[in-house]
Parts: structure tokens; sequence; C-alpha cells
């Protein structure tokens, strides 16, 4: 299928979700809203390699409803989220107000929205480039929008999770750790918090992308590794019935949890 199906397919996925998200106590809007130095547990765990952020012009690409965005932009950075899901960027607008500078496009055309060269700070989250076909094309927008010495910074779910079939006991290997021309098409009509809400698009297209291949990309494009640590954890429970939830909001195996990449913190700068 081609672009235009993709996108729209994923997009309505995403939109129909971003409420839900919103609404429920694992994103916390709540408590953002309560407390104005509270930080998203994503960005809590890579506090000590954020580093000093006062100052720093960053864009989040893929940043969905905003949770992690406002949190670097209360951590001093000059913050812009990016995303090409309409309905997200309405309720992380409504999280952020004028703190944050949101844009609406796909990964691809953010040099069309966003200054090229302009940032210090390229930020991308878990469970972000899953939805990219070509993570070459990816670290194209990557470097186009950092100034020379720009940092990007990167945390993701391990493409060695994505090859496991979630919904296996025993775990089993079940899709491919290397990036793919056909899409994996799932039909899937739940989400990954916790919520009531029945949801009618369920059908998304995912690529996985393996490590190898988003080091080459990058080095590729002119960005030199300068951090790269592998953890045992995500934050969420991404293999049912075969994770424990610890007391920071990660999830690891529950047996044997040091056998499995589970995520990895990247870090590279464009000289």
């Amino acid at each position: 299928m081609g672009a235009v199906d993709y996108l729209a397919i994923n997009r309505a996925n995403w939109d129909e979700r971003a409420p839900a998200h919103a609404a429920s106590a694992d994103y916390g809007f709540d408590r953002f809203r309560a407390d104005p130095a509270h930080l998203s547990d994503a960005v809590r765990f890579d506090r000590a390699r954020l580093g000093d952020l006062t100052g720093v012009r960053g864009v989040h690409l893929q940043c969905h409803i905003g949770t992690d965005t406002l949190s670097l932009a209360r951590l001093g950075a000059r913050m812009s989220g990016l995303d090409f899901s309409p309905e997200s960027l309405r309720q992380a607008r409504s999280l952020a107000g004028d703190l944050v500078d949101f844009h609406e496009s796909d990964v691809y055309a953010a040099l069309d929205v966003l200054e090229p060269g302009g940032y210090d700070l390229v930020y991308t989250g878990l469970g972000a480039l899953c939805w990219l076909p070509s993570i070459t094309r990816w670290a194209g927008v990557v470097a186009g929008l950092l100034r020379p010495g720009g940092r990007l910074f990167l945390r993701e779910a391990h493409p060695m999770l994505w090859a496991f079939d979630e919904q296996a006991d025993p775990l089993a290997l079940r899709y491919s750790y290397f990036e793919h021309a056909e899409p994996l098409v799932l039909d899937e009509f739940g989400t990954y918090v916790a919520t009531d809400v029945e949801f009618t698009h369920g059908r998304t297209h995912t690529w996985n992308h393996g490590l190898g291949e988003i080091i080459t990309a990058l080095l590729d494009v002119g960005l030199r590794l300068t951090g790269l640590v592998e953890h045992d954890s995500v934050p969420w429970n991404a293999l049912h019935g075969q994770m424990t939830e610890s007391p920071n909001g990660e999830w690891r195996l529950t047996e044997h949890p040091e056998a499995l990449a589970a995520s990895y913190t990247l870090q590279a700068v464009l000289d």
C-alpha cells in the first residue's frame, strides 16, 4: 500500500485513542496540572542523561499528546512538538498551553513546517520509530533539523522486544527484527492504557528497524554516536503475562530480566 494509505490508517487509529489516553491515569494529565514541576516517567527515567536543557531549542518528533514534550519544556528547553494526529495535538495543546509550540505533520514532511537547521535538540520517545517505513528517511529529517553540534536524544523500545509475540506464553519470536519493505498489518481494538472506551479503528501498519540499521542510518547522514545504553525495561506491559512492574513504572521480564534488551537510549551529535 502507498504512503497515503498507511498514514491515513494509522492516523485514524491515533485520533481515536488520543482522548482516551489523555483521560487515563497512565498519562497523568491531572498530575501535570496539579504540580508545575511534575515530569513524565519517560523523561524522569533519562533525566541524568538529558543534562542541562536550559535555553535549549528542541523539537519532539511524534510527540502524541505532549506529556514528554511538556516535561522537557519544564526542564528549561524551548520546545516544539510535531505529530500527524490532529486529535493528539488538540489534547497536547490543552495540557501544555503556550509553553510548547505544536505542529501538525508526518515526520517525513517535518522540514516543511519546522526550521531546517534550527534546533539544538531532536527528541524522539518510546513507540515512535515503528510507525515509519524507512529509518533512512527518518535519519535524514533528524540531520536536517539539527544545527551543527545539535543532539539527537532517542529512547525507544528495542527491536529485540518488537520481534517477540506479545501474546505468547512461553515467549516466542514472531516478527522481523530487521526493517521490512511491507508493513506488519495488525487489527487490535484495544490500547496500552487502562480505559473503558471501545474503539472502532483497530488496523495499524508498522515496521521494525534493527539497532544496526538505526545507527548506520544516523552515521550516513553525518551524526556521530555519543551514547548508547540498553535497558532491561520499558514503561508499559509489553509482553502480557511475562512482565512485572517496578516502583518507577518500568516493566521487566518476571523471570530472567537480564535476558532481554527491552529498550535503549541513544544519543548522537551532528558534526
